[in-house]
């Protein structure tokens, strides 16, 4: 190649027809060689089915699908169940598959092919999705095909029958453990409430009622008693009174001996009991160390002594008197007086019984209002446990109800694919024996060598060109040199070199027309065919 050469189109146009027997040349060679290989390569037939999802027959409002409908994820399940070795093997030896592989080669080298590059699964759509088979005849990539449509339909069944089992299954043992939480909590509620009675806050207005109920039996308790307590008195009182009138005169009574202070024995017996009945109802409303209480206590211990020392004066009296005259009968008005006195001493001692009890009432009725008000102080702490207790509770509940309901849904979708009225698989469109062969292309093999011998033919004229350093034109003289070109010799060619450039061109035409008429004649060979 001359330096800083510049070819123009015409120049380019020229090298070509000057180097045309190249590219025919190894052209030919390109696509002899291609149709060569072409022929021995062995045909491969393509068998495919079309296989759809049909949805179940019941609609999903009534009975809901314990499997999935999402045809990739079942595709996803399915395809490693049935391209395992064991499922292919199975197929190789029940079809008779790949006999020359088997004799060379291992058993997994022989499934390896099968499933990497003889068999293809595709989805088409969310509904259907595609089985091809590949295979040097047409019948047996028919069966072949046939059989792994079948495999993938009735794997699809068994599994989506074992999934619904297995998940009701589940189902069950989950409620039973969750049936059994359950139960175990309800019975710590049923011993809580239990040993708590009274204590809860559902009690709580129960609770007040008693205690309302109970002060009010207080308060008329109360009542009663001081009515009671007035009433002794006024008892004590005519007693008093009774004992303290004049004795009616006598024919021959001796008089009674009279104390040192003016009062008799019976006089200072009444003061005692009134006085007594006092401190009574002095307690009632103050306290022990009261004033008026310690006053009326030493007015007691007063009387107390004076009654002791009368007593023992008119017994001395009494006995003296008895030794000297004998005791007169008692008149009608002393029996009648006497006979009022133990009337009246026994309804005071009646009144001092129903105090008595009132005392262990009122005591009752305290001692209630006291529970009743421990209970109402324990309230917020149980409330807080229950609380606690009715929350994990109320979640187990929830659970065992969540639970429930799902294992109904199970046992209604194991009944669907039982019955195989859920989604299932159908062969939409059948596996057929191919009519032509998928493989190999040899129309693209002939043109691809073809091609290639023009490639190889432009790298070999782009290195002659490059090789070449002759002077072509008088640019290239006048360029180079650097000289005037005075004239020009045109190139001499001889009458041989003349025939021979002419027989060159009949062959490259004779070779092209061949190519031209080989290529259509196999192009509606392979139309026909």
């Amino acid at each position: 190649m001359l330096p800083g050469k510049k070819y123009s189109p015409e120049e380019i146009g020229f090298i070509a027809l000057r180097r045309a027997w190249i590219v025919v040349l190894l052209m030919t060679i390109g696509g002899i060689v291609a149709v060569a290989v072409s022929r021995r390569l062995p045909n491969q037939f393509k068998s495919e089915t079309l296989i759809m999802l049909v949805p179940q027959r019941i609609p999903d409002a009534y009975v809901k699908a314990a499997v999935t409908p999402n045809i990739a994820d079942r595709l996803n399940s399915l395809e490693d169940q049935i391209l395992s070795r064991s499922r292919l093997e199975r197929i190789i030896l029940d079809l008779d598959l790949y006999p020359a592989m088997r004799k060379v080669r291992p058993m997994e080298d022989v499934v390896a092919q099968m499933r990497d590059h003889d068999i293809t699964v595709k989805t088409e759509n969310k509904e259907s999705f595609r089985i091809s088979y590949i295979s040097g005849e047409a019948k047996t990539a028919q069966k072949a095909t046939e059989r792994l449509a079948s495999l993938f339909i009735e794997e699809n069944l068994r599994d989506r029958e074992n999934l619904a089992e297995d998940t009701s299954q589940f189902l069950n043992s989950q409620l039973e453990d969750a049936k059994r939480r359950l139960v175990e909590h309800e019975k710590k509620l049923e011993e809580y409430r239990g040993r708590y009675g009274g204590e809860l806050p559902t009690q709580v207005t129960s609770n007040l009622q008693a205690i309302q109920n109970a002060q009010t039996q207080l308060q008329s308790l109360g009542d009663a008693a001081d009515r009671a307590r007035e009433r002794r008195l006024l008892l004590e009182r005519q007693v008093v009174d009774l004992q303290s009138a004049p004795d009616p005169p006598v024919a021959a009574p001796a008089a009674a001996p009279a104390s040192p202070d003016g009062i008799s024995g019976d006089s200072t017996t009444a003061q005692l009991q009134s006085a007594r009945s006092r401190l009574q109802i002095l307690l009632l409303h103050d306290k022990p160390d009261h004033p008026d209480v310690k006053m009326m206590q030493r007015t007691i211990r007063d009387l107390e002594s004076k009654a002791e020392a009368e007593a023992k004066r008119l017994t001395a009296a009494a006995a003296t008197t008895a030794e000297k005259t004998p005791a007169p009968a008692p008149t009608q008005a002393e029996r009648v007086r006497e006979q009022r006195i133990r009337d009246l001493k026994l309804q005071i001692d009646d009144i001092d019984r129903q105090l008595v009890e009132k005392q262990e009432q009122d005591r009752r009725l305290r001692g209630i209002v006291a529970e009743y008000q421990a209970k109402l102080d324990a309230v917020p702490k149980r409330e807080s446990d229950l609380v606690e207790l009715t929350r994990d509770y109320t979640t187990l509940q929830a659970t065992y109800q969540s639970l429930l309901t799902k294992r109904e849904e199970a046992k209604l979708a194991a009944n669907l694919e039982r019955r195989n009225i859920g989604a299932q698989f159908k062969v939409l469109d059948p596996a057929r024996a191919p009519e032509r062969p998928f493989s190999p292309n040899r129309l693209q093999i002939n043109l691809g060598g073809v091609g290639a011998g023009f490639a190889l033919a432009l790298l070999i004229v782009g290195f002659l060109e490059y090789s070449d350093s002759s002077l072509k034109s008088e640019e290239d003289a006048v360029r180079l040199l650097d000289l005037r070109v005075l004239a020009m010799v045109p190139l001499m060619i001889s009458d041989a070199d003349r025939r021979t450039r002419r027989w060159r061109f009949l062959l490259m035409g004779a070779v092209a027309i061949a190519l031209v008429a080989s290529g259509a004649a196999f192009s509606l060979w392979r139309l026909r065919s």
